[in-house]
């Protein structure tokens, strides 16, 4: 469901891969940046802002409107075209904000953008949420340089409302496909972002994670993930779950696009106190990537917890012995799991808690053509709306309604528990009693078949849980596939450690250039000989 008008233009042909134009030959780079290459384009005088941000709306209505229909973009922004005209006049006037100028970004729906979209985190009861607000990280990519071009389809309510949901639905948005198999889940919540990345319909684009949705995602999708140390970006103006665990992070696909953009997105803001530090804690995370980081790092590997599925453990060892070949030292953790009892259960109590209580803050602020002002309202719209609750419930939602104030405490003992056994005693614990600098595993199996009637079943090992309730840096680089269905490795460090995380992975990505292109193949089957 298209919420805003999508600009066609002629300037390429029916993909942009195969458009002759200077301009759109770039726009299919390889595995380093396809920021520099746009960018070293229009330095050159080969193609301007405007003729990028036109390619990639028809490479839009090519792919994810029509052709294989993705579903991944859920609306486009009416001044996109005349965003980048102020930036290509910007740049004949010899003004260059930095890497990022004139370069497209899409944003997850639950991202507040200001203008005539509304931010709906896929709910029709936020469908007349127009802010005309600019959430501060968009702020800061704004002042970048960056296009905001559209908004990303997402799990609706960013996965939190059912146990049984159908990751990649929402109701604004529909189904989100694909782009390798498109029978095959996107995972979630940020499926649109990670599907749109894969497909190349921008550069650039933006998830937000709570416990695995920017790498699950990113993973079954090929592409670059990275969440970053929470609080190191600004989560003011995103529709939240758990100030505890959110935070917005890049989605791309190569490790150097996404340092760009995260040292474009990080920074402090005074309207969120997690980011008290992030000032002085950020870098430019793009500055000191090279081929050769992995060399003398030694990389903790929790054989516990990759999980029994052969094809899987293989694609896992050859990524070992690629980074062996770069110098890397592995090391073998034979019991991670120990220590962990209870981790799980008091994550998902303090998510309930937290979900009540900043879901009511932020739906007070929206305006006041949003009638659903509370979860409890939101409750009850759902009951009244048959599209909302056709595929699954919101047996989630009735459970954190249920929930007392964060003064609990249940919740503050849950929360205490969950961030000392994730953090101190959990990865910290494993990066020091094992010498090694960071932990890396399989970030996820691979997709699934969508079941919108019985919704999600989830394959293989999961990297996410440990860094999403520690707060720490987690990013996912595609390793390869199994039949078509891309696979990512995790690297994982400790808090404010997203420097190194960040080499680590692009060191591996420049030596093994595993990323697969995807196929828009309708099932497995079809991939068959």
């Amino acid at each position: 469901m298209r919420t805003a008008i999508v600009f066609a233009a002629a300037l390429c042909a029916s993909t942009i891969v195969q458009a002759r134009s200077p301009t759109a030959q770039i726009l299919h780079s390889g595995f380093d940046s396809e920021v520099t290459a746009l960018s070293a384009s229009q330095v050159a005088g080969l193609g301007t802002s405007e003729e990028i941000v036109r390619q990639y709306l028809k490479r839009i209505a090519d792919i994810d409107d029509s052709g294989p229909r993705l579903n991944a973009v859920i609306a486009i922004f009416p001044d996109a075209i005349e965003q980048a005209r102020r930036l290509d006049a910007e740049r004949r006037a010899g003004k260059v904000r930095g890497p990022l100028h004139g370069i497209p970004v899409l944003v997850k729906d639950n991202i507040e953008v200001a203008g005539p979209v509304p931010t709906t985190a896929g709910s029709l009861a936020l469908k007349d949420n127009i802010t005309n607000r600019d959430a501060p990280m968009i702020a800061r990519l704004r002042e970048a340089g960056a296009i905001i071009l559209g908004k990303t389809n997402l799990s609706e309510w960013a996965n939190i409302r059912s146990g049984s949901s159908t990751s990649g639905w929402s109701a604004v948005g529909g189904l989100t496909r694909n782009p390798y198999v498109l029978d095959r889940n996107s995972c979630g919540s940020s499926a649109g972002s990670g599907a749109a990345a894969a497909a190349n319909l921008a550069p650039l684009t933006i998830g937000t994670e709570t416990d695995g949705s920017i790498v699950c995602p990113s993973s079954v999708n090929g592409v670059v993930g990275f969440k970053p140390t929470l609080g190191l970006v600004s989560r003011s103006l995103i529709v939240p779950i758990s100030h505890s665990q959110d935070t917005a992070g890049p989605m791309t696909r190569t490790v150097r696009d996404a340092a760009f953009l995260l040292t474009a997105m990080a920074g402090s803001d005074a309207t969120d106190p997690a980011t008290a530090e992030a000032d002085k804690r950020k870098k430019d995370y793009a500055a000191n990537l090279n081929a050769y980081a992995l060399k003398g790092m030694r990389l903790g590997v929790a054989r516990d917890r990759i999980g029994d599925n052969p094809a899987i453990q293989a694609r896992f060892e050859a990524a070992l012995d690629v980074m062996r070949k770069q110098g890397a030292e592995i090391v073998d953790i034979a019991d991670s799991r120990k220590g962990f009892d209870g981790l799980g259960e008091a994550e998902f109590e303090v998510l309930m808690f937290e979900l009540k209580a900043d879901l009511n803050a932020y739906l007070a602020t929206t305006p006041s053509t949003v009638k659903t002002r509370t979860l409890e309202q939101v409750i009850a719209f759902n009951k009244a709306e048959p599209a909302e609750l056709r595929w699954f419930g919101q047996e989630l939602f009735d459970l954190a309604q249920s929930k007392k104030g964060l003064d609990d405490p249940a919740y503050l003992e849950a929360l205490a528990k969950s961030k000392r056994l994730a953090g101190p005693e959990g990865i910290d614990r494993l990066l020091r009693e094992n010498k090694v600098d960071l932990l890396v595993s399989p970030t996820t199996g691979v997709a699934w078949k969508t079941d919108l009637v019985n919704g999600d079943q989830y394959s293989g090992p999961s990297a996410s849980a440990l860094p999403a309730i520690a707060g720490y840096p987690h990013l996912t680089v595609p390793m390869g596939a199994i039949e078509r269905l891309p696979l990512g490795i995790s690297f994982v460090g400790t808090a404010w450690d997203d420097e190194r995380v960040l080499q680590a992975g692009y060191a591996y990505e420049q030596a093994s250039k595993a990323r697969v292109e995807p196929a828009f193949k309708p099932s497995i089957e079809a991939t068959l000989p």
